[in-house]
């Protein structure tokens, strides 16, 4: 760049008389780049403000004042220089990948996705260039726009572990396994890192290779025992149902990272699946306390107190703690009533059902689309012989979730009751052919624990 600039410099003086400003201009100027390639970017961009009125017009102090600023994370003033730079010399492809980078710094992608584009134009086979644009691409989840310029990349430099991971993550989430596998597997020769393990576990993961994934997992997690490494084990564990495995994994995260709540979320959910209620409340609870507004192990935690309701006041206080952080949350309210009547009907059988009542129906009112909502609402108005309350939650219900077994079971009820016995047949047998079909709780209960894990690990890791 230096030498570039000495014949800018030439240009820019008369000769002979200018010969000493020239060089004086000229060793500035690499004054300036040895500060800019040392980081001490205040001290460059102080040498070079002092250079460009003696050059305004110079391509490369423009782009290099850009770059300094930009390192400095002074994007604003970065921009107008490098955009200087971009007019002085619209044919260098450098100086559109150096305002497209800016650019994205800036916030704003459309216009960075115009300047990569420029540069890919004038230099199609640059490593630089196709990279930039297929990660800005990869990023915006536009995986199949990306995928050619990441490949092109690859092409240009094969050992490049960027991009090649962010190629292999393109590929994995275009659903192109065998092609994801055989880029992971190309870097891991070159260069073996847990980052590289944890990504082959999630293509195998998604090939249904689940042995596979889990080795892949356990040596992420060996090798770099850091947070969303152990996680992503425990979680795969988890979700195929070795529980005791992965109760293990989970334990040992726990201990590692005692303020992950995620953490302590999937090892009380392996408990709940294992049948070890009480450890499950224990787990569930510590999760409550780490992180009260996070909504992921309220589900569980109401259920596993369903099998373990001795440490009632304990729930009750975390849910009533939640539905307070929440109050625009029908869910949050829902799950502070269904806790306070399990936990005070098991203490005081004549319970006053009132606030319950009122915490369900502002539930529904919040959320009215809330099919559980509306059952125990009906479940509520049963209990108190009040079926024809009863019958129009259920039905609701049963709109919003036909696959709820219990609602049909439980509006069968009611019809018997109001004396519409063909109305409990037809609801009877829906719930026989939903039991047989096997739409159970445990079908939920997986339901639940897959889409716990693939939200959890959008999270950051926890520290220790």
């Amino acid at each position: 760049m230096a030498s570039t600039l000495l014949a800018v410099l030439a240009c820019a003086t008369e000769p002979p008389a200018e010969a000493a400003q020239q060089s004086n201009l000229d060793r500035d100027f690499q004054s300036a780049v040895a500060q800019y390639e040392a980081g001490r970017y205040p001290e460059a961009a102080a040498q070079l403000e002092k250079i460009l009125p003696r050059v305004p017009e110079s391509f490369e102090v423009h782009e290099l004042l850009g770059l300094v600023y930009a390192a400095q994370s002074q994007n604003a003033r970065a921009r107008e220089h490098l955009e200087k730079a971009v007019r002085l010399n619209p044919n260098a492809a450098s100086a559109h990948t150096n305002l497209g980078n800016d650019l994205l710094a800036l916030g704003k992608p459309d216009l960075a996705e115009q300047q990569f584009k420029k540069a890919v134009a004038l230099e199609p086979n640059s490593y630089d260039a196709n990279h930039n644009l297929g990660e800005l691409y990869a990023r915006s989840s536009k995986f199949s726009e990306a995928i050619p310029y990441l490949e092109r990349a690859q092409h240009a430099n094969p050992s490049a572990y960027d991009n090649g991971y962010d190629l292999a993550l393109a590929y994995l989430l275009a659903n192109r396994f065998p092609e994801a596998r055989e880029v992971v597997e190309s870097l891991l020769k070159e260069k073996d890192t847990a980052e590289l393990h944890n990504l082959l576990a999630e293509v195998e993961e998604k090939s249904g290779n689940f042995l596979a994934a889990v080795n892949q997992y356990q040596v992420a997690a060996h090798m770099d025992p850091s947070e969303s490494n152990i996680f992503d084990w425990g979680s795969e564990l988890l979700l195929h149902r070795t529980l005791e495995p992965a109760i293990e994994v989970f334990q040992k995260g726990c201990e590692r990272f005692p303020n992950s709540a995620r953490m302590a979320i999937g090892l009380g959910m392996a408990y709940y699946s294992l049948g070890k209620y009480d450890d499950a409340v224990k787990s569930l609870l510590r999760a409550a306390d780490l992180a009260p507004s996070d909504a992921r192990g309220y589900p569980f935690l109401s259920r596993a107190f369903d099998s373990s309701p001795s440490q009632a006041e304990d729930v009750i206080e975390r849910f009533r703690r939640y539905a307070q952080l929440e109050p625009g949350s029908g869910q949050a309210l829902y799950y502070y009533a269904i806790s306070l009547w399990k936990g005070k009907r098991a203490q005081d059988p004549n319970v006053d059902l009132s606030q319950i009542e009122s915490l369900l129906k502002k539930s529904v009112a919040l959320a009215p689309n809330l099919a559980e909502a509306h059952l125990q609402l009906g479940n509520l108005y049963s209990d108190q012989r009040k079926y024809p309350e009863a019958i129009p939650e259920y039905l609701r219900a049963r709109d919003l979730n036909p696959d709820l077994a219990d609602v049909h079971y439980r509006l069968a009820q009611a019809y018997v009751r109001t004396g519409e016995k063909d109305l409990a047949q037809e609801e009877l047998k829906t719930y026989q052919q939903l039991r047989a079909q096997h739409l159970s709780d445990l079908d939920k209960q997986r339901a639940e624990i897959r889409q716990f894990v693939y939200s959890a690990k959008q999270g950051s890791e926890a520290k220790p």
